[in-house]
């Protein structure tokens, strides 16, 4: 064999191995990747699940995806349908705007200042949180 099909040789071998390393580190990023997001998820569904003990909702609803913004929707007098909306790209902007809107109405009714809405939009971990552990109580609507 010659020296270029040896070296011809020895380059087809590293791409393979190197396709092989890339894809098995594309594998372990998306794995770690899939357990965050599963670590998450459940994260907010148990805080989601306390918020809506104290409003009076089943707890199990926050388990439940689309259907748990749709009940974060109403209970923040929005029209629960743009959760299902929500998976229609550019509407999905539309449908947040009013998911903001229901969280304001939320923090208001747990006694929150308006400015409690701020957290809703850049930090909405720490929103859940502070209103799934706090003391706050839940205030309906009084009906005319």
């Amino acid at each position: 064999m010659s020296n270029l099909s040896q070296l011809a040789y020895f380059h087809h071998a590293t791409d393979y191995v190197m396709t092989a390393a890339a894809v098995g580190s594309l594998l372990v990023f998306l794995s770690i990747m899939f357990v965050i997001m599963i670590i998450v998820y459940v994260i907010v569904a148990l805080l989601l699940s306390r918020i809506f003990q104290k409003a009076g909702v089943p707890a199990w609803i926050a388990w439940v995806p689309f259907y748990n913004m749709w009940k974060t929707l109403e209970l923040g007098d929005q029209q629960g349908f743009w959760a299902v909306l929500a998976i229609i790209p550019f509407v999905n902007y539309v449908s947040l705007v009013f998911l903001y809107i229901a969280m304001y109405k939320i923090g208001l009714r747990f006694g929150k200042e308006s400015w409690f809405v701020v957290l809703a939009i850049f930090v909405p971990i720490v929103w859940y949180a502070w209103l799934a552990l706090d003391n706050s109580k839940w205030a309906p609507v009084k009906k005319a």
